[in-house]
């Protein structure tokens, strides 16, 4: 069996999604300061990305441990996970933060990765397609 076709595949994913929001955000939030002066990043938006990211953390792994994963829910966390993605594009490119080369990266790296995510996430969606959707109750 692969690796894909396995039932835990998918709330596997979102674990990970979980803990990468999880670590992304506590920095964020732990290093506010710190990471401003390094990134470049405004302050405010560092603490209220990380804020939003430690919520989504909860979230995604509350979804990631329900018997039968929300389809719905995690459909949205794929759309949501591909806007994260363009928004850190178009911060980049739009150039109202002097962001520095560490900064690029951070974001960049933000962006990266919740691409992956969202790829493997929609792979497992495809892959359970049989399932009927369920929500959060």
């Amino acid at each position: 069996m692969s690796v894909f076709a396995s039932p835990r595949f998918l709330p596997n994913v979102m674990w990970a999604d979980a803990a990468s929001c999880a670590a992304t955000g506590a920095l964020q939030v732990a290093f506010t300061g710190a990471l401003a002066g390094l990134t470049g990043l405004p302050a405010p938006l560092l603490m209220g990305t990380g804020v939003f990211l430690l919520a989504y953390a909860a979230a995604a792994a509350l979804m990631a441990s329900r018997r039968t994963p929300p389809r719905t829910l995690i459909g949205l966390v794929v759309a949501g996970n591909f806007g994260w993605a363009v928004a850190c594009i178009a911060l980049l490119v739009s150039g109202i933060f002097a962001v520095t080369a560490l900064g690029t990266a951070w974001v960049l790296a933000q962006a990266l990765c919740v691409v992956v995510l969202a790829e493997l996430q929609w792979t497992g969606l495809r892959r359970t397609r049989g399932g009927a959707d369920m929500a959060l109750a």
